[in-house]
This record gives C-alpha cells, sequence and structure tokens, in this order.
C-alpha cells in the first residue's frame, strides 16, 4: 500500500482526494494546506507519493516541489492544479514532477497516474 501525502489549500479537494485515494487502497498519511507544512510533513511522514496544488498560500507547489527534491532527489511527486498552463507544466516536470494532471480531473485519471508511479 502507498503512502501518500495530499497538499492543498482547499480542505474539500483534501477530503475528495482522501476518499478517492482510501477507496483504490492508498494509505492518507498526511495533509497540508500549504508548500511549508507540505516539506515538515514530508519529511516528518517520508510518503511514497506527495500531491501537490501549485496555487497556494505561504510557499506555492513549485516551490515546495523543488525542496522537497532537495531533500529527497528520488521523491514522487504529482502536480495536480488548476494552473494547467504550459509554462507550469514545463517548470513542474523540470523540477523534478513525474506528473501533472488539470483540475478538474476524472477521478480515474489521478488512480491511473498513482498506480504508474
Amino acid at each position: 500500500m502507498k503512502k501518500v501525502l495530499i497538499v492543498d489549500d482547499a480542505a474539500f479537494m483534501r477530503i475528495s482526494m482522501r476518499n478517492t485515494l482510501e477507496k483504490e487502497g492508498y494509505e492518507i498519511v498526511g495533509e497540508a494546506e500549504n508548500g511549508k507544512i507540505a516539506i515538515k510533513k514530508y519529511v516528518e511522514l517520508t510518503p511514497d507519493i506527495a500531491i501537490l496544488d501549485i496555487t497556494m498560500p505561504e510557499m506555492d507547489g513549485i516551490t515546495a516541489l523543488k525542496e522537497i527534491r532537495k531533500i529527497d532527489e528520488k521523491a514522487k511527486v504529482l502536480i495536480v492544479s488548476a494552473m494547467g498552463q504550459e509554462s507550469y507544466i514545463r517548470e513542474a516536470i523540470l523540477n523534478g514532477a513525474k506528473n501533472f494532471i488539470v483540475k478538474p480531473f476524472a477521478n480515474e485519471l489521478i488512480i491511473q497516474t498513482l498506480n504508474e508511479m
């Protein structure tokens, strides 16, 4: 069972993602509402996968991605964001994100993507 950290400033997105992933057998080890908390929880909880939003207060997802990759160069990070412009996708992938999914998304796409990571 893969351990997942969900990071999104919207509580409803974290709850929705948690419900979807738990039904598929993923263990949600933690949640965070911004990038700063995400980094602390990543170190503390050592998830197999981190799911990050981009637009969040205090620290955005791209910055958090860079910091997480400094801590763990093998970190598996999935970006899930409404910010689907090519420049954001490129920046995320160039900084080590394994994939990028644009909101709104089909639950099946999240599961398929995570299963491939």
